[in-house]
């Protein structure tokens, strides 16, 4: 299977101007490092800066209640620091959720970027 794959992928790359091989090789898959750095690219550059800075806030709010937590014998205390400490676990929980659903985006996209690549190569082949 993954031999059909590069064949047609050289065919492909053969059916395209050196322009368009570039930009071709250029959507390939990519690592999760290469998809993370991806999501600072683009209009929601600075919503991904701005969540970031909030999860890291909301992480040091987290160690703060854990030690708020573990340093006190009164119940109601430990009630209020074990639930805000939930809360901040929750948030940067859902902070993170949002990433991960903008890198899978970020994939698919590429790949519909590949698709319509790939019709416009072998559209030009068809007499």
């Amino acid at each position: 299977m993954k031999d059909n794959i590069e064949d047609i992928d050289k065919l492909i790359k053969n059916a395209l101007t050196e322009e368009e091989a570039k930009f071709y090789d250029e959507l390939d898959e990519q690592n999760l490092f290469g998809m993370v750095g991806g999501l600072f690219k683009g209009k929601l550059k600075w919503l991904l800066i701005l969540m970031n800075i909030i999860t890291v806030v909301a992480f040091l709010g987290l160690i703060y209640c854990i030690v708020q937590f573990v340093n006190t014998d009164v119940t109601n205390e430990l009630i209020r620091w074990g639930l805000l400490g939930m809360l901040f676990m929750l948030m940067i929980s859902m902070l993170k959720l949002f990433v991960w659903l903008q890198m899978d985006k970020n994939a698919l996209l590429r790949e519909i970027k590949r698709l319509e690549l790939q019709l416009a190569a072998l559209s030009s082949k068809l007499p």
